[in-house]
């Protein structure tokens, strides 16, 4: 199965960050990989004149490629492609055995790209997607940047070398990842983004912070909801992004799920949970896991069904008990295996063509 894979916004938010730094710093991007390459498309890495600041293109002999690479362009304000054969001298060099192929694409001079970065940010902080398209010529070698939001709609009044990109454009849009095609004069990279998956975390207690802490660093847009306002709150939970102070069920009732959200049930107690999973039951939602016992949960799955308050189907959608089974005991071994639980679901889903069913992931006995 392809990987599923997604660019790092973090790197160009460093990068932007960087903005009233004088030092000057390079972009390295894995553009295409193949195989078993240690990293995928959209992985990115800043790069300043003492070596790595952020981000990685895959560690061991590749990235100290690529960081000299960097540097050396950095000097002279140009940029290369550098094409990695992982089966021979790259994997020896690092005693490893990764094989596959990859292609990395310095820029010695993002710094001219910032407006298309800066719109890049702005659409996904206002909760549009869109294209970040870069377009490489070989010879000379140059690089270009242009952000295509979501529905662009001039494509008529655009000039080389983004004039008959639409196709591409739209068509990476709709997959979801990035996509590296030859041109006529040169390369095309398409990277698409949107805005971050929502992860609703109904419950404020040891674990919903926990699991906050966690999907902050996932790269989730996080909120928080619970009825006690002493632990809803930036001090308790600077990780979160929103926060609701109310029954769960009835917020989580209000709230629009979807495709993007993902619902973690940690409350204080058997009737709480049960209360905010029957509010979410029979709607649309990325994820839905809640903690708990296997013997509580299945007490609450025979009084669910008894009172037709779930169908089977309706179960099988649901991770009960709560996280991948690594024998977790504390708070953030817990929180650690709903984490995992989180990737695993994000990625499966990012790995979906379009229109194509497929069983859950297999649920815990």
């Amino acid at each position: 199965m392809e990987r599923a894979v997604a660019a790092d916004l973090s790197v160009y938010l460093f990068f932007l960050g960087q903005g009233h730094s004088r030092e000057r710093l390079a972009l390295a991007t894995v553009v295409e990989a193949e195989e078993s390459a240690p990293q995928v498309p959209g992985a990115s890495a800043v790069v300043s004149a003492e070596g790595l600041a952020a981000g990685t293109v895959g560690g061991g002999a590749v990235e100290a490629a690529a960081i000299r690479a960097a540097r050396a362009a950095l000097a002279r304000r140009s940029s290369r492609l550098l094409a990695f054969d992982l089966g021979n001298a790259y994997s020896a060099e690092a005693a490893a055995v990764c094989g596959g192929r990859m292609r990395i694409l310095i820029d010695g001079d993002p710094e001219k790209h910032r407006p298309a970065f800066q719109a890049l940010f702005r659409a996904v902080r206002a909760g549009r997607s869109g294209v970040l398209a870069t377009h490489v010529r070989t010879r000379p070698a140059a690089v270009l940047r242009r952000w295509f939001p979501e529905s662009f709609r001039g494509w008529a009044s655009l000039s080389e070398p983004w004039r008959g990109c639409r196709r591409e454009v739209e068509a990476a849009a709709r997959m979801g990842r990035p996509v590296w095609e030859k041109r006529k004069a040169g390369w095309l990279y398409l990277e698409p983004h949107a805005p971050p998956p929502r992860l609703l975390i109904a419950g404020a207690g040891h674990v919903g912070r926990a699991v906050a802490w966690q999907g902050k660093r996932l790269g989730f847009e996080v909120t928080v909801i619970d009825d006690r306002p002493e632990l809803a709150n930036a001090e308790a939970v600077p990780q979160a992004d929103r926060f609701i102070v109310g029954p769960a069920a009835r917020s989580l009732r209000r709230l629009r799920l979807g495709d993007d959200a993902y619902v973690v049930i940690v409350t204080r107690g058997h009737r709480h949970d049960a209360e905010a999973l029957r509010a979410c039951l029979g709607r649309k939602a990325a994820y839905l896991g809640m903690i708990g016992s296997a013997r509580k949960i299945g007490l609450m799955r025979e009084e669910f069904l008894r009172r037709k308050w779930a169908g089977p189907e309706d179960w099988d959608r649901v991770h009960a008990p709560i996280g991948l089974p690594i024998g977790s005991r504390s708070v953030p071994e817990i929180a650690v295996s709903i984490a995992a639980e989180l990737v695993a679901v994000r990625r499966e889903n990012a790995s979906r063509v379009p229109g194509e069913k497929r069983p859950p992931l297999s649920r815990k006995p």
